[in-house]
């Protein structure tokens, strides 16, 4: 199937997508700091460079889009129906990445949280206060993951 742009609009439309400061993280940091946390952002000297470390709880937190980091059984993970190799593969390349990274922290000692985009995008953690970051920040626990995947192993 042909793209319905040509390659100079579709690389500036690509060239669009935040990697930093997206609309999910900005609500989990607006909560953050309303409730009184204090953050590093995007920590280069962590494994996976965090979205936002709490230094103080020695816990990091993953603000995950679902396309992009493959959130199982949700709708907003699909595969493009051009080019399925390529994006099967980057898609892969990403996935690795991202264990490797949380495996990293573990044996750094850090606490690990990630949080989907879908929960914010359908209000899911704002309908329950976001109590649940909170909670697991204050606690021992080393994993938690909003709204739970099947891929949570570590």
């Amino acid at each position: 199937m042909a793209d319905i742009v040509d390659r100079k609009t579709r690389s500036r439309m690509m060239s669009n997508i935040r990697s930093k400061d997206t609309k999910p993280e900005l609500v989990v940091r607006r909560f953050l700091h309303a409730n009184g946390f204090r953050y590093r952002l995007h920590a280069g000297a962590l494994p996976g460079k965090p979205d936002i470390v709490l230094p103080k709880y020695h816990a990091a937190i993953f603000v995950h889009g679902c396309f992009w980091h493959r959130h199982q059984n949700c709708r907003l993970a699909y595969t493009p129906k051009s080019r399925q190799k390529f994006w099967l593969d980057k898609f892969q390349t990403t996935i690795a990445r991202d264990k490797i990274a949380v495996t990293k922290l573990f044996n750094s000692g850090w606490r690990v949280m990630t949080i989907w985009e879908c929960a914010l995008r359908n209000n899911q953690l704002r309908d329950l206060g976001l109590d649940e970051i909170v909670e697991w920040i204050k606690s021992d626990w080393p994993r938690n993951e909003f709204p739970v995947s099947a891929r949570l192993s570590t």
